[in-house]
Formats: structure tokens, sequence, C-alpha cells
């Protein structure tokens, strides 16, 4: 007890309590002792368990430790088995599946924390035989690469802008070569490879490349290459298994087509290139192909950028068509033939509209297919370990505190049901998980007001509600929208985009014009949205806004001015400074 003072605590099956004694006390091991000899039995203790304080716990010859100890073994329901006469130890206190950001975050810090973690990644081939090592999706086939190559178009146009400002760059000297990019690119996600396994050896997390599958709720098989088969227990598990490009179900899809995954590290120059699908990644890829001079063409099935803010989404949509982007509008594609192979060959898509009968036909070096993504969670044996999956896309249901329905399996990143599919929400949410199983934290993962930029050629940050979700959760009358056109004083001089990047901010009329969603379209939208996702989750309102002086000349600043409401229909170009 603390205090100086001793106690006898009793285990009731769902809490501890102390309970009085008088002279004797039973020890939970085999010893009966009594008090007037306490002494010896201290120092036995101590040469036992090397622990000096008590309370000193054992349970079934089993030493938990003291009191902190005990609470987390109850918590953890070590203690209960123990009880209940389950003796077993299991070979780890965590096992994380899954090595990705989410995962990496959350073993890390639970053996920061001193527990004993293993990870387990597996990166299954896509079908065109491309693989890559640790650290997921983002790091390899997604947020990485995609900015690197997002940043080289981007370069592109900055060469054009600067013979405007006199730099004098000869048009014939200037072309890109994809496999120095893609070479650099690679150089660069292999470092990053080789640092996480430094990390995880450093924190003491056993890593393991094999692939997870549950055959008891405590008990998983780890597959390697090779097809070599272990076996580990644990008293914890954390699903952290992410996702994969989902194909179209179309002849000659998976023979022909590649996807995100296989575009970062294709070997040689895509050529001209059709990306099928509307998502982020489908507008990024298509974006970033275009910058590097290549004729894309996107095919889409409905609207842009599903769940988003569709005035945003369509005014990003624009920019690129007008910048050299096609768009196929309400069509399908049915088939994809081979007309010739090669690197690139060529391809024929035919597609269907999804107005009419009517079939068109295309030829192609490249076809990209971007129409969302999978949760990796079918094969992996969750109905061995008693979890429940969504059935339509094999998300993970989760209380708020990322627990699935079987107490000891939690899931974080983007298999779970209904949360945003951002790496950075990934490793704020193993963070604060393994904090709370193991150090005794209590702070949740916020998944409101998270900052975002979908990096189209012209960048688009948003945070909070999109217009059409505000309008659904507080009603039109309820809210105010501010909004702006504007012109960087970087495009002035070579005299582009004028008036085409765009603002937009959300109030809510009802709690003292609080912003309740952030939209920005311009050059780095990153950048500026990461500010003001600050503000929002520090309460941020219209007024907030008014009174904050902006940094002039930037764009970041045009938040800092905004008149105009929707609702007025008033002019909201900008004429000057």
């Amino acid at each position: 007890g603390r205090g100086g003072g001793r106690k006898l605590y009793c285990y009731t099956g769902n809490t501890i309590v102390p309970i009085r004694t008088s002279t004797t006390a039973t020890l939970l091991t085999s010893l009966n002792c009594c008090l007037d000899d306490g002494s010896n039995y201290q120092e036995l203790l101590l040469e036992m368990t090397r622990q000096k304080t008590v309370p000193n716990v054992f349970v079934n010859k089993t030493h938990i430790g003291g009191c902190d100890k005990t609470m987390q073994a109850h918590k953890d329901g070590i203690l209960q088995k123990l009880l209940c006469g389950e003796s077993e130890v299991y070979e780890y206190d965590l096992i994380v599946i899954g090595g990705g950001s989410g995962g990496l975050a959350c073993s890390k810090e639970a053996a920061t924390l001193g527990k004993k973690v293993m990870v387990l990644d597996y990166v299954v081939p896509t079908p065109k035989g491309n693989s890559w090592g640790l650290g997921g999706t983002c790091v390899n086939v997604g947020c990485i690469p995609k900015k690197l190559m997002h940043q080289t178009a981007l370069l592109g146009t900055s060469m054009q802008d600067a013979r405007k400002f006199g730099w004098e760059v000869p048009e014939e000297t200037a072309k890109h070569n994809w496999e120095t990019m893609k070479t650099a690119v690679n150089n660069y996600i292999g470092s990053l490879n080789w640092g996480y396994r430094v990390a995880l050896r450093d924190k003491n997390v056993n890593y393991v490349n094999s692939y997870a599958e549950f055959i008891e709720p405590h008990k998983i098989k780890a597959t390697n290459k090779r097809g070599k088969e272990t076996f580990h227990t644990a008293a914890k598990f954390i699903l952290a298994t992410g996702e994969r490009p989902r194909y179209l179900g179309i002849p000659g899809d998976k023979e022909y087509c590649i996807t995100s995954d296989d575009l970062f590290s294709l070997p040689h120059c895509p050529g001209k290139t059709l990306v099928i699908g509307a998502s982020y990644v489908a507008l990024e890829c298509g974006g970033f192909l275009a910058g590097l001079g290549l004729d894309v063409t996107v095919m889409v099935r409905s609207i842009l950028l599903r769940g988003f803010d569709q005035d945003m989404a369509n005014r990003a949509g624009e920019h690129m068509e007008e910048h050299g982007v096609k768009f196929l509008r309400k069509y399908v594609p049915v088939k994809v033939e081979e007309l010739e192979a090669g690197t690139p060959g060529r391809l024929k898509v035919t597609a269907k509209s999804t107005e009419s009968d009517e079939t068109i036909e295309g030829e192609y070096n490249t076809v990209l297919i971007a129409v969302g993504r999978d949760a990796c969670t079918g094969k992996i044996g969750l109905d061995q370990a008693g979890v429940k999956v969504n059935p339509k896309n094999g998300k993970v249901p989760v209380n708020d505190e990322e627990q699935t329905n079987v107490p000891h399996i939690y899931a974080i990143g983007d298999i779970l049901e209904g949360k945003w599919e951002l790496t950075p929400v990934a490793i704020q949410a193993g963070k604060l998980l393994a904090r709370r199983l193991y150090a005794g934290a209590s702070l949740k993962c916020d998944y409101v007001n998270v900052p975002t930029t979908v990096f189209t050629p012209l960048e688009y940050g948003a945070c909070g509600h999109s217009e059409e979700k505000a309008i659904e959760l507080y009603g039109q009358d309820n809210l105010e929208v501010y909004h702006s056109l504007f012109w960087p004083l970087e495009f002035t001089v070579p005299n582009r985009d004028n008036n085409k990047c765009y603002s937009k901010i959300i109030c809510n009329k009802l709690d003292n014009d609080r912003v309740i969603g952030f939209h920005y379209l311009g050059p780095n939208a990153g950048e500026v949205t990461q500010g003001y996702g600050a503000a929002m989750k520090c309460g941020l309102t219209k007024e907030q806004l008014d009174n904050t002086i902006g940094i002039h000349p930037t764009c970041a600043e045009i938040f800092t001015t905004m008149e105009v409401t929707k609702s007025s229909g008033g002019d909201i170009t900008q004429a000057g400074c």
C-alpha cells in the first residue's frame, strides 16, 4: 500500500478492492505466513522477485508485481486468466499485423513502453509482379512517390514560367527523362525502407517479413515467401493491414492494366495513358503524368472526388482540363485488349456509356486503374478470431478506442469503417492506442477536422465538412459560406490562371460563426491548409479570421479578407492586391 501502511487486496473478477486483515494473511503462492514473521518473508520475496515495494502480488505461483502492474494485468485481461486457472503465457504482449504507417507507429510506441512486440508485414505482389519493402502504401506506392512526381511536374511548369521572368531556358533542351526520375524516387524509398527496419531493431521490435493469419483468437500463423510457417501467440493484436487497389472485374484488367501499385516503379515511360477513375489517386496521377508532357485521358463514371466538396472538385477538374487533360465523362470500361506488346505496348479499351447503349473504343500505351481500394482483411483469418467485418467492403467496425468486437483485438488505419484513409491519421491513432493500452493514457484519436490535400496540378486543401455535408448536418439556413477567387502573385508575370484559384469557408451561424469547413484551391495547398487546420482544432471563428493580419503578398492571406457570401451573389474576383 501507499503511505507506509499494509493492505491485502482481493480480486472479485470485476475490480480490485482492499480487504481488512488482522494478524495473518494468505499469500497467493503456497506460502502461508504470519505477519509477525513478515521481515523474513520480505527478504525471501526480495530474493525471488527483486521487488522491494508492497504489495507484491502472486497468482497461482505466477509473479505479477506491484499495484500498478497488477492493475495493468487486470486491464489487459491477464489477471482474470490466471485467477481462472488459465496459465498460458503468451509469446508477445502485442502482435501488430501490418508494417505501414499506423502499424509501425503503434509497435514502436508499445515497445518504448516496455512491451514485447512483433510486427508482421508481407506485400502480396501485384498481378504485374511488383512488391516493395517495409513501410506500407504511403512510403512505397502512395504519398511519398506521388508527391515527388507531382513536384517533378510542377518543375516543368516552373521552367515555362521562368522564361517569362527572364530565364533563357531553351525549349528544345527541356525534356523529361522518366528513368532518371523513377530511379531517384525509388532510391529514396529504398533508404526509407531500411530506416524503418533499423528503427524497429533499435526499439527491440521483432519484425518478421511473413503473411499473418489467425488460427485461434490469440494465435497466428506466419508464412514467409518460401512457404515456411511459424506460429506465434500474443495477449493483444492490432490489425493495420491497410488497403490495395481495386480492379474492375472486366476482361484484360489484371492482364494488361496497372494500378498505383505499379506506376511509381514502372521501368519505362507510360506514354499515352488512360486513367480509369475519379478518385484522388486518379486525378493526382493523371495530373502529374500530363505535367510530364504525356497525353492523358481520365475516364469518369459519375463525379469527381466523391466525398469531397463538389464545388472544389469540379474546379480542380476544370483546371486540369484547361491544361491538357482530356475527360471522358459518364463512361465505364468493359474490355481491355492487347494490340501490341512492348515497353510500353499498345492497348485497346472498349467502354460503354452509363446513360445509353453507346460504346466507344480507344488506343493507349498504358491503362491505369484508380477506382478505389479494398481493405486487406479477407484472407487473414478474422473469422477464426471472431472479428466482425463489413461483408460489403471488408472494413472493420470499431468503437471510439479502435477496439473490435473481440476485446483483445484492435484495428487502426485505412481498414476502419467510416474513418479517414490518411497516413497521419493512422500514425496518430496507433500512437494513442499504444499509450492507452500500456501507459494508462486516455486520449483518443480525433477523426474530426482532419486537414488533407489532393495534389492535383492546382492543389486542393480541405479541413472539416464539405458544403454538401455541412448542409446535411446543420441546414442551409444555419450556414454562411464565404468565398473568393484569387490570383497568386507568382502567376501574374507569366500571365496564367487569372482568377482560377478559389477559397471558401463554411461557418455555423448557430455557433458564433465557427468555421466548420475550410477549402482552398491554389498553390502550396498542403502548407496553407496545415496551419488553418490547427486553428480549426482550436475553435476558429469568422471574427477571429477577420481579426488576423494576413502575410502579404501570399495566397493564405485571402482567408483573412473574405467578405463576399455565396448567398449574396456578389462578385468574388480579385482586381489587385
